[in-house]
């Protein structure tokens, strides 16, 4: 058959009306352009997608409750009501003295405000299963123990920590907490100002003086009451009585009692002065005390517009601040996406330069360069109408998808110039050459990118939080890909009927590379002859190198993302069970010391440290937990990376005794930061039985696993207590209340809020409290007193004993079953991978079967994104080979197109195993996309190939001819996909560890592919070819038919 009646019959109109009418193929590209940058105008920017679960909290609070009645009694009949709500994914909980938290997490796609409503309407049916004295549960859209993610720190040299609570209140709050996306705004050792009465236990023994007492006095003098008006025929008086109490003077003057010759006044019994109403925690900022203000986002708000509406609102803020006040950012989690993302489009600036030289260096000419240049704007930008369609923003994901577009976006306008370029060379007119080439070449673009695109659907499609975060990766690409074959067959052709220039004298340097590509033709053209000779061995070897890609799989470390350098990193620190505050600063003043070091030659690397003693929304917070924040210089003033930091100082905070100190580097993808990556849950039918089976599991990963530091579990009877036991038939034989016991040690040794004190506009607690030097031993209770019905004293050690225990300080729950958490770090090169299933094996060996093993955090990631994206891939290549095979009306055509796939997943994984890097959900990804990428070249050979066959031409010389003709534009997209991908690989910078994983997969995967399938493929098309029939057989058989029947005549035109 010709090639003018074979272009006939394949003819695209697309491509035609282009090149026929050049202003509207223009004109549709200009189109693309207009609303591409309108689109982008509306596209939000941010780190991430939006992939934070939706997060409803349930907090109840029951007065006086230990944690085993909170558990059963409360936090089971909350679990109870919500279970049962649509698109629950996980339940935990954790039950506290007096405290109970219930956090429910919601799948991604439910929306946040009505499952908050569908919690309160289900906890509201069930509170009357709750005790009677519980408190109205309190329903948050916000994790209950979620933690800010900007500290603005505020110091003064000039006002005490007092005056800086006070202003930070009653200003500095309200400003920061209309910023759009802003839960909450809490202040970090706050000092709120608090009228203190520090009771003298033994001056009030002496004079018969009870707590009662001293209350009663407080609420009866210190009132604020309507007193009426006075009025007469024309005017009136409103009477106001300045009854309240304000200045430490007034309080001192209270009179508790009178006796006979003389009044007992508060001043007799207590020391009365202006304090602090909180003072069981403590902010510091570079080893000086200081506030902060402590900003939380909401569930589903975007950290980067907060943090610039936070950072403008402060500079407005500072123009109005005291001269002894001093704000500044102390830490800001979003300050890596800034730096991140101008690390991405400077990767993507470079590989467009690259790509556009490795065209320039094929093609030898500027003019031609210039076609395939001009559609990589136009295919990314025509790109934004997608995402906006869709929802999306620009974030981190997408610009990486571009990042790696580039080099696919070029290849349909690169197959196409080069199919025309070369008829030009061939000595045809450029007119009928851009014609005629584009018309031949059109049906492998169709191809190519359908082929791409069916990789990227089931991407799109997967599941979960992985899902949801490479979606919008996945259609980035598959808009750019689609983009790029409209401008493949409207722009491309029409220019290269205009700039393309016919065959003329060529210089000496045109002349020169003319020969380098002749003699690689050539010299490719002779191997592939040797080869085709040998089919079974070359088939041989191409599923030996596959079987390899299994070997590679086992030995590359495995994780759920990369460490990044994030610029920050955590220090946390576990004071033992029973320790104080002073315990707790003294050890976090011995981190400050250590950190200090930072930074070889005296150069210090830190721009911020930043840290809380007793972090927590829940007050009061455990004191014997602090954290830090060291907030590292920016990545071009430092000389190491966050990583190295961290691996040189975790063996020193280890070291420290008397606490538990380790360093963590916070996790990639919006995981929460405080936790170590491994969390390994145990559930169970009793906490002493989960007691048993964690020991046994901590106690063999610390003899065998040297890879897992700090490992611990969130279950340990170790928090000291003092037990009070009340002699109750002596207390009602001397007529003593159970309540008056209680609330006379809930007052001494705790502290009560008795009443309140305005202060300009704002109102203050007034507190009780024994004095610090009269609650230090348990036998500080002989001296108290508390009065009977008849007015009689009656010491308290006649009516109670104390014994010392301890207890857990803390019951967890997990899906509604009792569980133990054993949490662990990561020693220097052992990833999660190898942790969990080391945990995996050591649980199913030495545990019963009725044992539970789950996972939270980091590893529950890592486990669902490991098995959907397994799945994914499998669907990739399913949906590949189904649109292959419809688009070459055969079976066996795209078995020979993706038996390179496996090549390029051998490539991929040995590219890690050398470089070291991880298999992480990003690598996976690339993995993935490897599948679309690798069919191209393939696509090439196999689709002109059945062209010269339907030519007439046999099996062996039809392909022999495809892959030499291919071989150009094959290795001209092969170079261009690599140099795409290179800035990725070699990336440096905020972010660099998770553009370097899909880097280096793309350029392992498509470089091996690509040089063994060049001749695989043909020496597989030459074995299995032979059982196909070209697309149009059953086409030609019909035109076949119908001129036969024609030419005998039809019976019904006969008659």
């Amino acid at each position: 058959m010709s090639e003018k009646n074979q272009l006939n019959q394949k003819s695209l109109i697309l491509s035609d009306i282009s090149i026929k009418r050049p202003v509207f193929a223009a004109v549709i590209s200009l189109i693309l352009i207009i609303f591409g940058l309108a689109s982008m105008q509306d596209l939000a920017i941010r780190e991430y997608p939006d992939i934070d679960a939706p997060i409803v909290s349930v907090v109840t609070l029951y007065k006086g409750a230990p944690a085993t009645i909170i558990e059963s009694q409360v936090t089971q009949i909350i679990e109870e009501s919500v279970s049962g709500i649509e698109g629950v994914k996980q339940i935990t909980s954790k039950s506290r003295e007096e405290r109970s938290e219930v956090t429910i997490e919601f799948v991604v796609s439910r929306n946040i405000d009505d499952a908050a409503s569908d919690v309160r309407d289900k906890v509201a049916a069930n509170i009357g299963n709750l005790p009677l004295d519980t408190e109205t549960p309190i329903v948050m859209k916000t994790e209950a123990d979620a933690s800010p993610f900007i500290w603005i720190g505020m110091r003064s040299k000039e006002w005490n920590a007092i005056q800086l609570s006070d202003y930070a209140d009653r200003y500095l709050v309200d400003i920061f907490s209309v910023v759009p996306g802003v839960a909450k705004v809490m202040i970090g050792g706050e000092r709120k100002p608090a009228m203190r009465i520090w009771l003298n236990r033994r001056s009030m023994a002496a004079l018969g003086i009870t707590v009662n007492d001293i209350e009663d006095a407080l609420k009866k003098q210190n009132l604020e009451l309507p007193s009426g008006r006075v009025e007469s025929d024309r005017r009136e008086f409103a009477v106001r009585t300045d009854s309240g109490l304000v200045t430490e003077r007034q309080f001192r003057e209270i009179v508790i009692d009178q006796r006979s010759n003389y009044l007992i006044r508060l001043n007799d019994i207590a020391e009365v002065k202006l304090g602090t109403e909180e003072e069981r925690y403590e902010v510091r900022a570079n080893g000086e005390p200081a506030i902060g203000l402590g900003v939380i986002k909401q569930s589903k708000a975007n950290e980067l517009e907060i943090s610039n509406g936070l950072r403008s609102k402060l500079e407005d803020v500072k123009n109005n601040l005291p001269e002894q006040v001093e704000l500044f950012i102390a830490y800001d989690r979003s300050r890596f996406v800034d730096a991140s993302i101008k690390e991405v489009f400077k990767a993507l600036s470079i590989a467009m330069c690259l790509v556009i030289a490795v065209i320039f260096i094929f093609l030898r000419s500027l003019w031609a360069t210039l076609i395939p240049a001009v559609a990589i704007p136009v295919s990314l930008i025509a790109s934004f109408i997608i995402l906006n369609i869709f929802g999306f923003s620009i974030n981190v994901l997408t610009l990486l998808a571009y990042v790696l577009a580039v080099g696919l976006v070029v290849d349909d306008a690169i197959v196409v110039l080069e199919n025309i370029h070369r008829r030009v060379e061939n000595d045809e007119p450029v007119l009928l050459a851009a014609y005629r080439g584009s018309r031949q070449i059109g049906f492998a673009v169709i191809a190519t990118t359908l082929s791409l695109i069916a990789v990227f659907i089931p991407i799109s499609m997967m599941g979960g939080n992985t899902g949801r975060l490479f979606s919008e990766f996945g259609i980035s690409i598959a808009g750019a890909v689609f983009f790029s074959s409209i401008v493949a067959l409207t722009l491309t052709p029409m220019m290269c009927s205009k700039i393309l220039k016919e065959k003329k004298s060529n210089n000496l340097v045109f002349r020169f590379s003319e020969k380098i590509f002749s003699s690689i033709n050539n010299g490719y053209g002779w191997m592939l002859n040797k080869s085709l000779s040998f089919p079974i061995i070359i088939f041989s070897v191409a599923i030996a190198f596959s079987a390899i890609a299994y070997s590679f799989y086992e030995k590359v470390p495995k994780e759920f993302a990369p460490t990044e350098d994030r610029g920050v990193f955590l220090v946390v620190l576990m004071a033992p069970e029973g320790a104080t505050l002073n315990y707790t600063r003294d050890y976090l003043l011995e981190v400050e010391d250590t950190l200090s070091t930072i930074g070889p030659d005296g150069s210090n690397e830190i721009d911020t440290l930043f840290g809380v003693l007793a972090p927590g929304l829940s007050r009061p917070s455990p004191v014997n937990f602090a954290i830090a924040f060291v907030v590292l210089k920016p990545w071009k003033e430092r000389f190491r990376s966050q990583q190295a930091i961290v691996k040189e100082f975790f063996p020193k905070l280890l070291g420290i005794p008397g606490a538990n100190v380790f360093a963590i580097n916070p996790p990639s993808l919006n995981q929460p930061g405080r936790k170590s990556p491994v969390q390994f849950v145990i559930g169970g039918p009793s906490y002493e039985t989960l007691k048993d089976w964690s020991k046994i599991i901590i106690e063999k990963a610390r003899e065998e696993n040297p890879g897992l530091l700090s490992i611990d579990a969130d279950y340990k009877e170790t928090k000291p207590e003092l037990k009070v036991d009340i002699n109750r038939d002596r207390s009602a034989s001397m007529e003593v209340s159970i309540s008056n016991i209680g609330r006379t040690l809930e007052t001494m040794l705790g502290s009560r809020f008795v009443t309140t004190f305005n202060d300009r506009g704002v109102q203050y607690n007034v507190v009780l409290q024994a004095r610090n030097q009269d609650r230090v031993t348990p036998n500080d209770l002989e001296n108290i007193y508390v009065r009977n019905t008849k007015d009689e004293l009656i010491p308290l050690n006649n009516l109670i004993t104390t014994r010392e225990t301890a207890a857990p300080k803390e019951l967890n729950r997990f899906d509604r079953m009792r569980a133990v958490t054993i949490s662990a770090s990561l020693g220097p090169g052992y990833s999660l991978g190898q942790a969990l299933d080391y945990l995996d094996n050591l649980a199913r060996t030495s545990l019963p079967p009725e044992a539970r093993i789950a996972y939270a955090g980091q590893s529950r990631e890592f486990r669902d994104s490991s098995s959907s994206l397994a799945l994914t891939f499998a669907l990739a290549l399913i949906v590949v080979f189904l649109v292959l095979a419809a688009q070459f009306e055969s079976f066996i055509h795209p078995f020979i197109i993706l038996l390179s796939v496996p090549l390029a997943i051998t490539g991929a994984l040995a590219t890690l195993y050398l470089t070291g890097i991880t298999l992480n959900v990003y690598s996976q990804i690339g993995l993935v996309m490897l599948i679309g990428l690798v069919a191209k070249n393939a696509i090439l050979i196999v689709e002109f190939a059945n062209q010269l066959r339907e030519q007439g031409r046999s099996i062996k010389d039809a392909v022999k001819e495809s892959s030499v003709a291919r071989l150009r534009p094959i290795l001209m997209t092969t170079i261009a996909t690599v140099l795409g991908a290179m800035p990725l690989a070699l990336a440096t910078g905020a972010g660099a560890e998770s553009r370097a994983s899909i880097g280096w997969v793309i350029v392992g995967g498509v470089t091996f592919s690509t040089i063994l399938s060049l001749f695989i493929v043909p020496a597989l098309y030459n074995l299995l070819a032979r059982f196909t029939k070209p697309s149009s057989h059953v086409a030609n058989r019909l035109r076949g038919l119908e001129n036969e029947y024609n030419k005998k005549g039809s019976p019904l035109t006969a008659e």
